[in-house]
Parts: structure tokens; C-alpha cells; sequence
């Protein structure tokens, strides 16, 4: 009985992650990151974010963190009318961020930051398995980053510039 109960288990959790459609790529701005999709149903995803950051005014940081947002699609019903071929879809979402800036020079310190996520994106699904987007991921949250805080506690000012392209493929 527990054989049949365990098959029957592992059976129903393969046709339900076979179901949710997943997308992995990389997205290319502000900050370059590798990004991992999962689609509960129609309507709803989960977007994971892995960030890499080197900042033009200080090659003294190399910045490493990522992104958790839980994302809506095509929120308040608005579909875009004209799918033809594809299909264009528009998301929201919130979650959270986080990262730590590791120095490359020896007289650089690290820093932190952590904050609330936004996810703000349009998407074009082609008919084949391919997605290309434009997203926003501001961060709203504290940092101690040496360029805008000059190493003290305060506002997380590059979490704010968050425009990227991205190329995922979905599976």
C-alpha cells in the first residue's frame, strides 16, 4: 500500500511541474543576472534573479546579490488584444533583495544591501520555446554602499535602477 501511495504521489507531482510552464535566461542591464521562471497556473509565477554588478564609478567592488519576486501576470484582466502568432503578456510583483558588494582592491571595504522587491515587465512569448522581455526591478531598502552612503547605514540608491532586457527560454 505505501508503494502505491508513494507512485501515486510521485506520479501526480510530475504531471503538475510538467504542467507549469518554466522559463531560465539571463537578462542583460543595470545589473546582469541569470533568472529561473515557475508558472503556478495562468496567472501567477515565481521569479528568481541571480545579480552580478560591477559599478562604473568604482572598479574597487565586484557586487553579487538576487532577487525574489512573486509575480501576477496580466493583472485586473487587461490581456493585450493583439496576439497573433505569440502572445504579449504584461506582470507585477513584490518580494525581496538582497546582495553584498565583495572588494577587489585592498583598500576597499565590503558593503550590504537588503530591501523590498518590485517586478514591473512586459514579455513577448514567440511560438516557439522562446521569451524576450523588459523588465523593472527596483530594490527599496537600506545599504551601506561607500559610493552613495559613503559607507554608512542609509538609502539603497542603485536598487532603483533596475531596467533590463531579457532572453529566457521556456520549458
Amino acid at each position: 500500500m505505501k508503494k502505491i501511495l508513494f507512485v501515486a504521489l510521485l506520479a501526480m507531482a510530475s504531471v503538475m511541474a510538467y504542467a507549469q510552464p518554466r522559463a531560465i535566461g539571463a537578462n542583460i542591464g543595470a545589473w546582469s543576472s541569470f533568472s529561473y521562471q515557475h508558472g503556478f497556473g495562468e496567472s501567477n509565477m515565481l521569479d528568481v534573479a541571480a545579480n552580478v554588478f560591477l559599478p562604473i564609478q568604482s572598479k574597487a567592488h565586484l557586487a553579487v546579490g538576487g532577487h525574489v519576486t512573486y509575480d501576477w501576470i496580466d493583472p485586473f484582466n487587461t490581456a493585450f488584444p493583439w496576439n497573433e502568432k505569440g502572445e504579449w503578456h504584461w506582470y507585477m510583483g513584490v518580494g525581496g533583495s538582497g546582495g553584498y558588494g565583495i572588494p577587489l582592491a585592498s583598500n576597499a571595504l565590503g558593503w550590504w544591501y537588503a530591501g523590498v522587491a518590485g517586478h514591473v515587465g512586459l514579455e513577448y512569448d514567440f511560438w516557439f520555446p522562446l521569451q524576450l522581455s523588459v523588465d523593472w526591478r527596483p530594490s527599496l531598502g537600506v545599504s551601506n554602499d561607500p559610493i552613495f552612503n559613503n559607507g554608512q547605514l542609509g538609502f539603497n540608491i542603485p536598487g532603483l535602477y533596475g531596467l533590463q532586457l531579457g532572453v529566457r527560454y521556456k520549458f
